[in-house]
């Protein structure tokens, strides 16, 4: 089966479902729902549609309830309005993307409090050493303001400024690698 058409469909069973929850589901269990998504497989056999609740946690329980015994109306209205020769049948699950960005919400104002914190703690405070470490010490300053040669730019060890190999890069093996 084509993604875009099951797509297409999944979209439509959630509005067919938040319709029928709106209108036609008349439970006192039923709280605040909202239809966030609907997910259909590839075959169409079967539809998930994912929920959320706005209440308790006996009113979340007592909604799921609801929903469980309203399913065979619903999937009988999903099936005269889409017209499939095959009704999916549902299955209703609760999202819970509410709660977990809740949680990170909360994970950001906790970083911010303690960055707030350290802020606060550091203000005014002194470096442990010297301000600026990169800067030149003030005796190695000459009188013209440049730093004094402290022999860097001369060659490094006993091969001179050639290399360790000799002037011409070969070898100082005397040809017996040949």
């Amino acid at each position: 089966m084509d993604a875009a058409r099951a797509r297409k469909l999944a979209d439509r069973i959630a509005r067919i479902v938040a319709e029928m929850l709106e209108r036609r589901v008349k439970d006192p269990r039923l709280g605040f729902v909202t239809v966030t998504e609907a997910r259909i497989t590839n075959d169409l056999r079967e539809a998930t549609v994912y929920y959320t609740v706005y209440g308790t946690a006996e009113e979340q329980v007592g909604t799921a309830a609801a929903l469980a015994s309203a399913t065979g109306l619903i999937r009988s209205e999903v099936g005269r309005q889409t017209g499939l020769r095959h009704t999916p049948s549902l299955s209703f699950v609760r999202d819970t993307l509410p709660e977990g960005a809740q949680h990170m919400e909360d994970l950001v104002a906790r970083a911010r409090a303690a960055d707030a914190a350290l802020a606060a703690a550091s203000e005014g405070a002194q470096p442990a050493g010297d301000p600026d470490p990169y800067r030149p010490a003030p005796s190695t300053v000459g009188d013209d303001g440049d730093a004094e040669r402290s022999g860097a730019d001369e060659p490094a060890g006993p091969a001179g400024p050639a290399g360790p190999t000799g002037p011409a890069g070969r070898g100082t093996a005397g040809g017996a690698g040949r």
